[in-house]
């Protein structure tokens, strides 16, 4: 006996997974890249790529070296925009607001570091 090929309702759900799948692998990468420095989420923010499209901001945030939920509601609450909001969701203002702010506090944080 020979199997039939795959119908299009049985692929289906192996595709999404497949999705979803290189969407996780992408902001893993994303992640580890904003961690180490070489990308900043207000970059990210800005450019909005694939991978953050559906990304919480609160999500995006703590993925920088010490933010954490705290200072995450803090800065987002002083913004007005919501924890859970997409990424991909932000209008063209929020993300100027939003991508100043980071720059604002970034500078402040290596101004107290010395740097």
């Amino acid at each position: 006996m020979t199997q039939a090929a795959p119908t299009t309702a049985e692929r289906q759900p192996l595709r999404a997974l497949e999705k979803a799948n290189e969407i996780r692998l992408a902001r893993a990468e994303l992640k580890r890249r904003i961690a180490l420095g070489e990308v900043s989420v207000a970059e990210v923010i800005l450019d909005c790529p694939d991978a953050a499209d559906r990304w919480s901001i609160s999500d995006l945030l703590m993925s920088q070296r010490r933010w954490g939920s705290s200072r995450c509601r803090k800065f987002l609450s002083s913004n007005q925009i919501a924890e859970t909001r997409p990424v991909g969701k932000l209008t063209e203002r929020q993300r100027r607001i939003l991508a100043e702010s980071l720059q604002r506090a970034g500078s402040r944080e290596g101004e107290l570091a010395g740097v």
